[in-house]
């Protein structure tokens, strides 16, 4: 079973299901955030929708690409999660399936392409501050962790030696 991260499930309400696909992208000891000023300002891991007859990996190339400018390498599935949210922008109630990879970024072909999009470089414990989803922190802290002694200090700095956000 897919795990479900975030928002609880709400009774009588119908969710329409939409697959979808996000990186954690990490070079120079910096992690690559996608900020999407509408319809509410937030920081992401980039990525999105899967449209419909499009393949995992493609989607993630083109996601990246349109929300960040750069072209990514090697992606590797870290995991899948389920999030129950409201979609404004698609006025939708959506069971988001979320895949996860992680990949290099290896070249900035421009700005993003997508509307509302910044890309955004910063320090892993700024990013696990920054991320508005417990999904993608928690897929964000669950690599650093695996990441040089430098890194599970910062993890430490943002969640505290309890494990809860300082």
């Amino acid at each position: 079973m897919i795990p479900v991260i975030g928002e609880s499930i709400r009774r009588n309400q119908s969710y329409r299901r939409r697959p979808g696909v996000y990186a954690v992208l990490v070079r120079n000891n910096s992690v690559l955030l996608t900020h999407q000023e509408v319809p509410r300002p937030e920081f992401q891991l980039p990525g999105g929708g899967v449209d419909p007859g499009e393949h995992v990996l493609p989607a993630l190339h083109r996601e990246v690409l349109e929300e960040t400018g750069w072209v990514i390498d090697r992606p590797r599935r870290l995991g899948v999660y389920r999030r129950f949210t409201f979609m404004p922008e698609y006025n939708i109630w959506a069971e988001k399936i979320c895949q996860i990879y992680m990949a290099r970024p290896t070249l900035q072909l421009g700005p993003p392409t997508e509307d509302g999009h910044t890309a955004v470089w910063t320090d892993y414990a700024q990013a696990l501050k920054l991320l508005q989803n417990d999904g993608d922190r928690r897929f964000l802290a669950g690599h650093c962790l695996k990441c040089p002694f430098a890194f599970q200090l910062s993890v430490v700095r943002v969640f505290g030696t309890k494990g809860g956000l300082d």
